[in-house]
């Protein structure tokens, strides 16, 4: 069933982002946002379907933890890049047996390792190898729709050829993050470039949802972006830093809020010891205390931490 058709408009996508939106931060948006009135969908973090194919044990525990998540997140929709489309196949697959409602192609990622695989936003530059990745996912995927995210081009917009050509593969929805792979994040995203798609889109005549995504601050930002560009949907990424009520248009007190990164370290060291380096929950800490008072020294403190106790301890004298 392809649940992007089912979407009242517009619709909200809360973006994957390595390290980021891992199984434990997902879930606890997904607590604190639903629990305000929040709907959206949500995207895993990028998995290598290669790794799926060819990862050894150790690397296999790693990458199906990117596969875990709760039914309160739905619809969830899993997020794979390779250059290979037969592991693409094989990849979908899997994420179909999981019981994911959707698979979502990266033909964005500027990562320079995973343009060396000729993954990520390599892809713009490969729309023939674009295309057949898109049927190969569909192959896999089974009766799941296969989605797309990418950039308006490489070097400069491409839309005008980079559109088209993913459109004749009908994917059920195409993200469209509204910079160059040349730009990066460094310069504002144009959403001038999402009604220029949504445009395409619409000469094609073709019915694949096209999503907007870049610089988006919260709920009433994106239905701002929405109505401005006619995107049927708008994908929320770095706005939910710090925030797991952002996918709603709650607004947390600070004691919430600290809470709220208590529970999210827990979750964190119970789901990724052994896995993750505690480590890589330290890049949430800035985000959480941001605009308090005593910020800079509370995130110090924190940044001291080595478990979830030690964060616990922290916050609960400093609060």
């Amino acid at each position: 069933m392809n649940f992007w058709k089912t979407l009242p408009k517009p619709f909200f996508v809360l973006a994957p982002m390595e390290d980021v939106t891992d199984a434990a931060f997902r879930a606890i948006i997904a607590k604190k946002s639903k629990a305000h009135g929040g709907t959206y969908v949500t995207f895993t973090e990028f998995i290598s379907a290669d790794g799926l194919v060819y990862a050894n044990e150790r690397g296999q525990e790693k990458l199906r933890a990117k596969l875990r998540f709760t039914e309160r997140e739905r619809p969830i929709v899993a997020q794979l890049f390779t250059a290979t489309p037969k592991h693409m196949e094989y990849a979908a697959a899997i994420v179909r047996a999981h019981g994911f409602d959707g698979v979502d192609i990266n033909m964005g990622c500027p990562d320079r390792a995973v343009e060396k695989q000729g993954a990520g936003s390599a892809l713009i530059r490969n729309p023939k190898l674009a295309v057949e990745l898109i049927q190969a996912a569909k192959r896999g995927a089974g009766e799941l729709p296969v989605s797309v995210k990418t950039r308006i081009g490489y070097h400069e917009n491409e839309l005008k050829t980079w559109l088209p050509a993913l459109l004749t593969a009908a994917p059920a929805a195409i993200t469209i993050h509204a910079r160059t792979r040349k730009e990066m994040s460094k310069v504002p995203a144009q959403w001038e470039a999402i009604q220029e798609a949504v445009a395409i889109r619409d000469a094609l005549g073709s019915d694949t949802m096209i999503i907007g995504n870049g610089d988006v601050t919260g709920i009433a930002h994106a239905k701002e972006r929405a109505q401005e560009s006619g995107a049927d949907g708008v994908m929320i990424g770095r706005g939910i830093y710090g925030n797991p009520w952002n996918m709603s248009d709650y607004t947390p007190t600070k004691e919430e809020k600290m809470n709220a990164l208590i529970a999210h370290t827990n979750l964190f060291e119970k789901e990724f010891t052994g896995i993750k380096s505690f480590a890589t929950m330290k890049k949430h800490f800035a985000s959480y205390v941001e605009g308090f008072a005593g910020a800079k020294e509370l995130r110090g403190t924190l940044m001291k931490c080595t478990n979830a106790n030690q964060v616990e301890a922290v916050l609960q004298n400093g609060t």
